[in-house]
């Protein structure tokens, strides 16, 4: 039976080996998702513009919610939120699809010699595209309403980084277990919809109490969305030490999901 490699080094080699194999892949993922469609993949770019136009408009004019007590700003309620809801968005869109990723790829489980590991790389590859497009719709309208962004938004690249880890990890796990548990991805989407209230999207940390601001700390995604607001919104830099932290867990997570991964996937054939 063929052996497959779990070290850390085949973990990276492997993206890297297969890399315009992955690309392909996710120019054939973007473009079939708006296949059929009158604007095509212009969705991708209108769909982030009608958010942050609902968003601004339901908190910022009818619950009249404010990040700071001292601002009077609905925009800038706004588009704090938005920033976290682009990581969000990224970590539940490659989440929810990772069950489904070997089941949906049947084909190349029996009949191809495939690299099966890089259908995660695949999901987050086209989840990154559209989180660019959405940032790209947060760019303009901080420059519309606030001017030319702090300089820390250069950075996002480095804290987003530790997220892709993360989530790269998590998806190895969950489309291995996918295979054997069919019912895993219903649990999944219940899952990403409590993430979505219990970061610190629609709240800032700081308003939860110290004991539930643990807690808080415990959620994985947490830090990359107040990592991400600080560069992008607020101009501040993340501690170092609290980035190479996160980092380091990240890649261990990585790691054992794709150890994970390349373990089980010899019983996929028989299974599917």
């Amino acid at each position: 039976m063929q052996q497959f490699s779990s070290s850390p080094k085949e973990m990276v080699a492997s993206v890297w080996r297969n890399r315009s194999l992955l690309i392909a892949l996710v120019k054939r993922d973007v473009v079939g998702r708006y296949r059929g469609s009158v604007l095509g993949i212009l969705w991708s770019f209108f769909n982030p513009i009608l958010m942050l136009v609902v968003y601004t408009f339901v908190f910022g004019v009818i619950f009249k919610a404010r990040w700071n007590a001292d601002s009077d700003s609905k925009t800038e309620f706004a588009l704090v939120l938005f920033a976290g809801l682009i990581v969000f968005n990224l970590f539940s869109e490659c989440v929810n699809r990772a069950p489904a990723l070997v089941l949906s790829n049947v084909n190349y489980v029996k009949k191809v010699v495939f690299p099966l590991e890089i259908l995660p790389s695949v999901a987050v590859g086209s989840a990154m595209f559209h989180a660019a497009i959405s940032l790209v719709v947060w760019l303009i309208a901080h420059v519309i309403f606030f001017g030319i962004p702090h300089a820390t938004v250069l950075l996002l690249p480095l804290v987003l980084l530790p997220l892709i880890l993360l989530i790269m990890g998590i998806a190895w796990g969950l489309a291995s277990l996918g295979v054997y548990l069919r019912d895993i991805s219903q649990f999944i989407g219940v899952l990403t919809t409590v993430l979505l209230f219990l970061s610190p999207i629609f709240y800032p940390s700081s308003a939860l109490p110290d004991g539930l601001r643990t807690v808080l700390l415990l959620n994985p995604l947490a830090p990359a969305i107040e990592f991400s607001r600080d560069v992008l919104f607020w101009g501040t830099t993340p501690s170092p030490i609290s980035l190479l932290l996160y980092l380091l867990g990240a890649a261990f997570v990585a790691w054992l999901g794709f150890a994970w991964f390349q373990m089980t996937r010899k019983g996929f054939a028989d299974v599917l």
